[in-house]
């Protein structure tokens, strides 16, 4: 049972850093949407990087609350229903972004456009948010009773492990998405990408790094894990000055993945801590279904993840080349007949 467990909740946290990782560069690119250019014709070149894949990275959000709910139920109640203010915003975020990518091309005045390129922006910053604050505050913890019920009313979960989260997630996306659009673009944007990377890289990691760090201080062999994540970030920042988006990209990603191990690893086996009494803490045993039924997920999962991860694979190569403001065409309205 408890062997099983323990494979449910390492591979929660791996689909948590999958999510973090591809619809991250996502986020970023939604977020640098009104201020990475005043052009129209650059703005769609971002729209454009991110158009073929960010519905299919969003599937990792849906599997990871998926998997929770049916390996972990205690843990999704709990956790899910202390935060159901910050859920349901986030909710709200993702709704006004995916809008905000399918509409913005529907009309043709400026205030139309601006409209809609800010609810992707303000989106993409939410989900970025709320997303990393939900993991901080897995990591640390609810102040929650004997029935895993959160204590304080529904704002109890405000503090600074959700704020620190919060920040470390929108930095993340944020320099994610320039290291992407270093990879996916040419020409100026390219370079403005690659600049502003550079500037962007080391001040956005801070409140990641000091929730790595606050983690490894728990067992000290973790502090070798946070070290590993730090020498991956300044190889990424050495790769951006270089030139080498590639190899950038995949530092920073090795920098995430490192980073989050160390802080789950340092909790284990709890998966929900308790700040009232650590003898109401939730933890892969206690919070976890019957054997039978993670045991039936397992077969399942070993089945269609690797047709997913295949089929993703299989749509990054198909967009592979890089993007640059003359493969875009100018925008024209349909003639009112075909329209109606």
């Amino acid at each position: 049972m408890e062997t099983l467990a323990t494979i449910w909740f390492v591979l929660i946290i791996v689909l948590w850093m999958g999510y973090l990782f591809l619809d991250g560069f996502d986020l970023g690119v939604g977020m640098l949407m009104p201020l990475f250019s005043r052009d129209e014709r650059q703005k769609r070149v971002l729209l454009n990087s991110i158009g073929p894949v960010w519905d299919g990275n969003e599937v990792w959000l849906v599997t990871a609350a998926g998997a929770t709910f049916a390996a972990f139920p205690h843990w999704y109640a709990s956790l899910f229903s202390a935060l159901y203010v910050p859920l349901t915003l986030c909710l709200l975020a993702l709704i006004f972004r995916a809008v905000a990518i399918e509409y913005r091309g529907k009309g043709h005045t400026p205030a139309w456009r601006s409209f809609w390129t800010w609810a992707m922006a303000l989106g993409s910053l939410g989900i970025a948010f709320f997303v990393g604050a939900l993991l901080a505050i897995t990591s640390t913890g609810l102040p929650l009773n004997e029935y895993g019920d959160m204590v304080g009313g529904a704002f109890a979960w405000i503090g600074w492990p959700a704020l620190l989260g919060g920040l470390g997630g929108v930095g993340f996306a944020l320099v994610h998405g320039l290291l992407y659009l270093g990879l996916k673009t040419e020409g100026p944007m390219r370079a403005k990408a690659r600049r502003w990377a550079l500037r962007a890289m080391l001040p956005a990691s801070v409140p990641f790094l000091i929730w790595f760090w606050l983690a490894g201080l728990t067992r000290f062999w973790l502090l070798a894990v946070v070290a590993v994540s730090v020498v991956f970030l300044t190889a990424s920042v050495r790769a951006v000055r270089a030139g080498a988006e590639k190899r950038a990209f995949t530092f920073h990603v090795i920098y995430l993945v490192t980073g989050l191990s160390a802080v789950f690893a340092a909790v284990y086996p709890v998966i929900l801590p308790s700040t009232l009494n650590p003898a109401h803490s939730l933890t892969v045993t206690s919070a976890s279904s019957s054997e039978y039924t993670l045991g039936v997920m397992f077969v399942v999962t070993v089945i269609f993840l690797p047709i997913i991860i295949g089929y993703q694979i299989f749509s990054y190569r198909m967009f592979l080349g890089r993007l640059r403001e003359t493969h875009i065409p100018e925008a024209h309205r349909l003639p009112v007949a075909i329209r109606s």
